[in-house]
């Protein structure tokens, strides 16, 4: 077993070494095979042993070997996140189909992510790219009715749509159209709880930041590594979230009822 989940994690650093690629890359029509990586700042191409994943980055400083300015720590932390998500995968859902999707989910998350740290945009590219193998994965794969997953991407979208109309912009357009794929993948009650937690995350560390002058009003900030998180936490544990909330819930219900008898 713990074969398995080093296979696990070695795939994951490699294909989130792809995905940094693939995220800068697709947003600017650039190739994501060519030309070769190289450092961002002297354009030096990189050899295959600067190439490995974490290795490289921490072999070298964090620094570019030929110029020696720094190189963003995102690289690596990409990598490092899609590799323990994919362990993750492989120890929550074993060698099961939907370990399928939940790969193919974190890869297309990552990418997403990538591109809306480095510029705000959610590539209509990549969601286009998705769309049909989320939607033929659920139908050979599907959640407790094929049409929970139509439901999820349907409610998810006119939900996200609405907000943005309400709020005048204060959501992007990308974003919509992204949670309509995580609808799909989600189902309706999931879609929901991963919308309530990237909010939640979100706004919290959005008033942390301005609280330590991080940021600034008015300054948009990418929302997608929220949306990120709230995902994976609801795909992972929104139906544990959720039973541990309504049972608190009630018990809360219950001893407010019987207090204010005592009254």
């Amino acid at each position: 077993m713990s074969l398995i989940y080093l296979y696990a994690f070695v795939s994951g650093i490699t294909l989130g070494s792809f995905y940094n690629v693939a995220g800068l890359r697709i947003p600017q029509k650039k190739s994501i095979l060519s030309p070769r990586s190289h450092c961002p700042h002297c354009l030096y191409v990189l050899s295959p042993q600067q190439l490995i994943p974490i290795v490289s980055y921490i072999k070298n400083a964090g620094k570019c070997s030929m110029c020696h300015k720094k190189i963003s720590f995102i690289y690596p932390f990409i990598e490092f996140s899609t590799g323990s998500l994919f362990v993750y995968a492989f120890f929550r859902l074993n060698m099961t189909l939907e370990l399928i999707v939940i790969l193919t989910f974190v890869s297309f998350l990552t990418i997403i992510v990538v591109s809306d740290i480095a510029y705000m945009i959610v590539p209509n590219k990549v969601l286009l790219f998705f769309l049909p193998i989320f939607l033929l994965e659920r139908l050979f794969i599907p959640l407790n009715s094929w049409s929970d997953s139509l439901m999820g991407g349907g409610i998810a979208f006119f939900l996200l749509f609405l907000i943005a109309f309400l709020s005048r912009g204060g959501l992007g357009e990308g974003d919509i159209k992204l949670y309509a794929l995580i609808g799909i993948v989600l189902g309706v009650k999931l879609v929901l709880l991963s919308l309530f937690l990237a909010i939640l995350i979100g706004g919290t560390v959005s008033i942390g930041a301005l609280l330590m002058k991080k940021a600034k009003v008015g300054v948009p900030i990418p929302f997608v590594p929220f949306i990120f998180i709230g995902t994976i936490a609801a795909y992972f544990h929104g139906n544990e979230l959720i039973d541990w909330y309504v049972s608190n819930y009630f018990l809360l219900s219950f001893k407010s009822s019987t207090n204010l008898k005592f009254l």
